[in-house]
């Protein structure tokens, strides 16, 4: 099963609902891939407007 990024909040999982928002909205049209480990600490959760850490694409079409 391929990976897919969420339209809504960016997060990129392998199921059907993402695991963040639980939208359906998913593409697997994405790039770039950024991992949060730390989303308080993070100047890059801080830009993305993350709040939670995971894996997150970078732009999603």
């Amino acid at each position: 099963m391929s990976e897919k990024a969420c339209q809504e909040c960016r997060m990129v999982s392998s199921g059907s609902v993402c695991p963040n928002c639980k939208a359906t909205s998913l593409s697997d049209d994405f790039s770039g891939l950024v991992i949060i480990f730390d989303s308080e600490g993070s100047a890059m959760a801080r830009a993305m407007k993350v709040n939670e850490k995971g894996r997150y694409a970078i732009r999603v079409r």
